[in-house]
């Protein structure tokens, strides 16, 4: 399976980049390589690439401004990489679209592990398993959710851009529509990445995809805060 992934290392280290290299090419990855924001969008104009893995500090950029760029443009996966291990820099990474956060000097098993899971869960980009919503288009307040395509489309027909976790939130949401998801429950359907009970990433990603699908943040008609619960698509959901 690691043969059909391509991941792009992003960091201006030449250790750290020949040291991620080898731990991945091991591994059976496809391996890039770029020092910079620039050489890393000139490469993925010419390459497919599965994942970045994005230094937080370049030459040339800051990486919560090129974190931000990609997740807002595509659905590529994307791992921060950082020397610094303050736990306002992970927050931000993962409130701008980052789908994990790895502290440098890291483990070479840890980093693996990391990869593989963000990779499993991009490839698939389903939090449930076997249910008809993985077959099936639904329609909600005029928006579509395609699965099997994994694509969004609004009401005016365009295309929207969702992160691996955004759609796999979208589609919990849509499918356990109208019951309310309790975050513990959000989190167990958005499996794969290591969760603490200070961890508000849930509020925060129920933040970001309210924005998304233009659902006022103070007064949401679409995704309903239920207080002391959780949250729930407020909305009927149709199926074709």
């Amino acid at each position: 399976m690691n043969q059909n992934h391509t991941i792009l290392i992003v960091d201006d280290d030449p250790r750290i980049v020949r040291l991620i290299e080898r731990y991945l090419r091991d591994d059976g990855y496809r391996i890039f390589t770029a020092s910079s924001g620039n050489e890393m969008r000139k490469m993925l104009v010419q390459e497919k690439v599965d994942l970045v893995l994005l230094d937080v500090r370049l030459p040339d950029a800051d990486g919560f401004s090129l974190v931000k760029e990609l997740t807002s443009q595509s659905s590529l996966a994307v791992i921060m990489v950082t020397g610094k291990a303050d736990p306002l820099d992970k927050v931000l990474g993962l409130e701008l679209g980052a789908d994990d956060y790895v502290t440098k000097p890291f483990n070479e098993r840890e980093l693996l592990a990391r990869v593989r899971t963000v990779l499993r869960r991009s490839s698939h980009q389903e939090p449930t398993s076997g249910d008809n919503l993985s077959r099936a288009v639904a329609r909600f307040a005029g928006w579509q959710l395609d699965v099997p395509a994994q694509e969004v489309t609004s009401p005016a027909g365009a295309r929207l851009i969702l992160t691996t976790r955004e759609f796999q939130l979208l589609v919990a949401l849509v499918e356990h529509a109208p019951r309310v998801l309790s975050r513990d429950a959000i989190l167990e359907l958005l499996s794969g990445r290591d969760w603490t009970p200070i961890d508000r990433s849930i509020d925060v990603l129920i933040g970001k995809l309210r924005k998304k699908l233009a659902d006022d943040a103070h007064h949401p008609k679409l995704i309903k805060t239920v207080r002391g619960v959780g949250y729930k698509l407020s909305s009927q959901v149709e199926y074709r």
